[in-house]
């Protein structure tokens, strides 16, 4: 048995349904519970489908019966009077559900590149903007400190087969070890600098 509610009030699903009968549309479309006649010119049936007025006023109808409101219906045309132009547009909103993608805001220093007729501000570096040579040894190879610094010593590249570091190395021996210049061991330092670099290149895996 349920208890009366004290405030008058009804919570049941069955009395809500019964408070809501008023106005209820039907699985055809039809308000069952319209009192209006079809408003098409000499029609005497009942009212009970509605249809927009027109695309401008999508909430404000007029009423036919089932027969009238199919030949409107078949009439209607939403896009009516519109241009090329626009219909192009409502296209292209719908394919986004009119929340189209807005442009991200320039920053106070794109902004400033602007001004100057520069869109991206690495084009004043020309060419070279989209260049990286490295730290002077032109390739970039990951190679161990002792090698990177013994290639340094013996002003080569990186990227050279261990023929040409050789003949570098020679080159090099040539001019600084003593037998080849009348004796002069003012170069001493240097020539240990370059036999230690040859040390660490002659036996890399490195350098093909």
């Amino acid at each position: 048995m349920v208890k009366p509610d004290p405030f008058g009030f009804d919570i049941r699903v069955k009395s809500d349904k019964k408070k809501r009968s008023r106005g209820k549309r039907g699985m055809s479309g039809a308000f069952e519970t319209s009192q209006r006649v079809c408003e098409h010119p000499g029609c005497e049936e009942a009212g009970k489908y509605r249809a927009p007025k027109s695309p401008d006023t999508l909430d404000d109808y007029f009423w036919f019966c089932k027969d009238h409101v199919r030949e409107y219906n078949l009439k209607w045309n939403f896009f009516d009077g519109t241009t090329e132009e626009d219909l192009q547009g409502q296209i292209d909103r719908d394919r986004v559900w009119e929340r189209e993608t807005k442009p991200f805001r320039q920053s106070a220093e794109e902004r400033a590149w602007a001004r100057l007729g520069i869109d991206d501000a690495h084009q004043v570096l020309g060419e070279n903007a989209t260049r990286n040579p490295g730290k002077g040894n032109g390739g970039g190879r990951r190679l161990p400190p002792t090698e990177r610094k013994a290639l340094e010593i013996l002003d080569a590249k990186d990227h050279w087969s261990k023929a040409e570091l050789r003949k570098a190395y020679k080159g090099l021996i040539k001019v600084l070890h003593p037998d080849m210049n009348g004796g002069d061991r003012s170069d001493e330092d240097r020539l240990q600098e370059v036999v230690w670099a040859w040390d660490q290149i002659k036996d890399s895996r490195n350098f093909k």
